[in-house]
Parts: structure tokens; sequence; C-alpha cells
């Protein structure tokens, strides 16, 4: 049996959560899209923008999938170093947090304006991923 900190079991239930907010992200694109007439599995219509709910909800997830590489490198280069700071942990959350108010953002306003609301929350994960970068270099060098 593995004893958790809280710190870790922390950092390791918002990794959880960015988990399945992945999924549901799949599955609210891939079922909107399934739905329409003559879908194409794989293939969004060109025509679509953010007026439509498919392009948003493609575009919700394809959004997180480009910014999970970083964020899961970072995050199990934590876990894997045995990493354990309670800054570290609210960054995670913070990152996870802000993933999910983008994606609740992305999918009721459609809209072309840049920045738009969403881009606040996009800005805010990716600091949260810069800050947790700088924390493990830290912590290397230390």
């Amino acid at each position: 049996d593995i004893k958790m900190t809280e710190v870790a079991l922390s950092a390791y239930m918002a990794f959880y959560v960015y988990l399945i907010m992945l999924v549901v992200q799949w599955s609210v694109a891939t079922f909107s899209k399934a739905k329409q007439p003559n879908a194409v599995p794989g293939k969004i219509s060109d025509d679509l923008s953010h007026d439509s709910f498919i392009f948003r909800a493609h575009r919700t997830f394809h959004n997180t999938l480009e910014n999970s590489a970083l964020f899961i490198g970072t995050v199990l280069f934590a876990f894997v170093i045995n990493y354990q700071s309670p800054i570290f942990a609210m960054c995670v959350w913070v990152y996870v947090i802000a993933r999910l108010i983008h994606m609740a953002l992305y999918y009721a306003i459609a809209t072309e304006k840049n920045p738009s609301p969403r881009t606040y929350f996009f800005l805010i994960s990716f600091i949260a991923n810069i800050v947790m970068l700088i924390l493990i270099g830290l912590r290397l060098i230390a």
C-alpha cells in the first residue's frame, strides 16, 4: 500500500480531474459532430466557425490536446522525481480549473473576438504551467 502525503494526493487528484476533462471534451466533440447529417468520422466541415457548437467543441478538445504535451510532461516529471510542493500542487489545480473555465466559455460563447474571455483562462493555465516548470527546475538545481 502506497502512503501519499496530502500535497501529493492533491496534485494527483487535480491530474485525475484533468484526465476526466479530456474524456468529457472528446465525448462532447465526437457525439455532437456524429449527430449531424452526413457526418464523416475525423472530418469537420471547413464551413464551420465559432457560431457552430460543433466547431467550438472540436476546437475546445483540440486546443486542450495542443496544450496537453507540456502539461502532462511537466506533471509526470514532477511525479517521477517525487516533487511534493504545495505551490506545485496549487499550480496544477490552477491549470486544471483555468482549463475547465476555458472549456465552459468555449462551449458557451460564440465569438470571433480576440482576445475572447476564454483567452484569459488559456493564459492563466499557460502561466501556471510555466511556474510548474520553474519550480521543477529550481528543485533540480537545489
